[in-house]
């Protein structure tokens, strides 16, 4: 029995480390290397899909702030009482049901989960590869990614962004916060690259 409670605690220890928030989200180097296995995470993703990582970080910093288990808000009704959610967005990436079936079903990876981050940046590699072979977006505009990221291929396609000003305000943030992370990236990149050992002693 004292097993069995041991083991309880472990798994609930390892699951709030997993969905804590990093604490500062403004810096790309110290999300890294707090995160453990975060930056090897988005390196495959990138390696895989060809979207730079601050790109993708800047992604899933607008659509979630690094919560793990993130939903949109509730609607209110009249004003006071909680209403349904307007969408089934979840996790780091903030994928839809349908959008999330549909990336499972191309990848083949189909025990994928949203509040994993390994699985929600891969998710996002692959939904701005489908951005570039549908709407030829290069993987390194982050304006126009995140604008098919949150209208959809076909909505892209018909411009659906144009009479939402406040759209391409977020859109800017993004961009500007990518080229931010890129900037940061490089000078820890190396470091990042080493063993976790050497890093323990050489963290510049």
């Amino acid at each position: 029995m004292n097993n069995v409670a041991l083991l309880l605690v472990v798994v609930l220890l390892l699951g709030g480390c997993t969905s804590s928030t990093p604490k500062q989200q403004n810096n790309v180097c110290e999300i890294f290397y707090e995160k453990k296995g975060w930056y090897k995470d988005a390196k495959k993703s990138q390696r895989k899909w060809g979207t730079p990582i601050p790109v993708m970080m800047a992604f899933i910093h607008q659509e979630s702030r690094f919560k793990a288990r993130a939903k949109p808000p509730r609607k209110k009704i009249l004003w006071i009482f909680p209403g349904p959610r307007p969408a089934s967005a979840y996790g780091y990436s903030q994928a839809t049901n349908e959008t999330w079936k549909a990336y499972k079903k191309s990848t083949g990876s189909w025990s994928a989960d949203r509040n994993k981050f390994d699985d929600a940046i891969d998710f996002i590699g692959w939904y701005n590869d489908q951005s570039y072979r549908r709407n030829r977006i290069q993987k390194t505009d982050a304006f126009n990614l995140y604008l098919a990221y949150h209208e959809g291929q076909g909505g892209f396609a018909k411009k659906s962004y144009v009479k939402k000003g406040w759209l391409t305000d977020v859109a800017n943030k993004v961009s500007s916060r990518s080229s931010m992370y890129q900037g940061q990236l490089k000078t820890c990149e190396k470091n990042l690259n080493r063993n976790w050992f050497t890093r323990m002693f050489f963290k510049a």
